[in-house]
């Protein structure tokens, strides 16, 4: 990996809001996937979209996505500097400047093509900035249990309608080597505040047993990576 050895995964669980808030607080940001959409209304109603979470931490902060409808939403309650883009086809991407941090929350288990969007995405970080990653974590414990009880012999997974692909440590760092980016930290979160409300109690349990028993079997993983030399 651009002779930079991927660290061991942290042991200790983090909340995925709590990590994002510390890394980008004082700092510039670029947010992909700003907008939340289809929920974007639904989250600005509950107070739990994460770019206006950010607005109160990062020093400077810019919000891109594909979704007209949810810009224009965003646009409508007065959030500035929103840019509509490609993640996958970044090079006409209009805007053409750098950040400190570039933070791809839950994004890249949509995508068709993953290496695309790593290696536009380098045009946006400054020289020492750094590519925070969010995603599903393949070995969930508590998502292998509803498939194991209510998996109907296959057929039904519990998996949102719009992914194409989830990641584990090993697949996440190696993909991340092959769009030539160095992780300088890898974490595991855990099913945050911001969603126990909303899943069955059987959930929180499953959840509660797995993560504590196994952190490396929570909700999802966090990346932070740099671009490597030469990249």
């Amino acid at each position: 990996m651009n002779g930079h050895e991927v660290p061991a995964p942290e042991k200790a669980l983090v909340q995925r809001l709590e990590f994002l808030d510390g890394i980008c607080r004082g700092r510039s940001v670029l947010h992909f996937g700003c907008t939340n959409w289809p929920y974007t209304q639904t989250m600005l109603g509950a107070g739990g979209l994460l770019h206006l979470r950010l607005a109160k931490t990062a020093r400077e902060l810019w919000g891109l996505d594909s979704d007209p409808e949810g810009l224009r939403v965003l646009g409508g309650h007065g959030v500035p500097n929103l840019v509509r883009g490609d993640a996958e086809a970044l090079d006409s991407c209009p805007l053409d400047r750098n950040f400190e941090v570039v933070l791809a929350g839950e994004i890249l288990e949509h995508l068709s093509n993953p290496g695309l969007f790593l290696r536009g995405v380098r045009r946006f970080l400054a020289p020492e900035g750094r590519l925070v990653l969010t995603t599903v974590n393949a070995y969930c414990g508590f998502r292998f249990a509803q498939y194991f009880f209510r998996g109907r012999g296959g057929a039904v997974e519990p998996v949102h309608p719009d992914h194409v692909a989830y990641y584990s440590y090993r697949t996440l760092t190696h993909l991340l080597a092959r769009a030539g980016y160095a992780v300088e930290s890898f974490r595991f979160y855990d099913l945050g505040d911001e969603h126990v409300p909303f899943v069955p109690r059987r959930i929180r349990v499953a959840n509660r047993f797995f993560s504590r028993l196994a952190p490396w079997t929570a909700d999802g993983v966090i990346a932070v990576c740099r671009a490597g030399e030469g990249a």
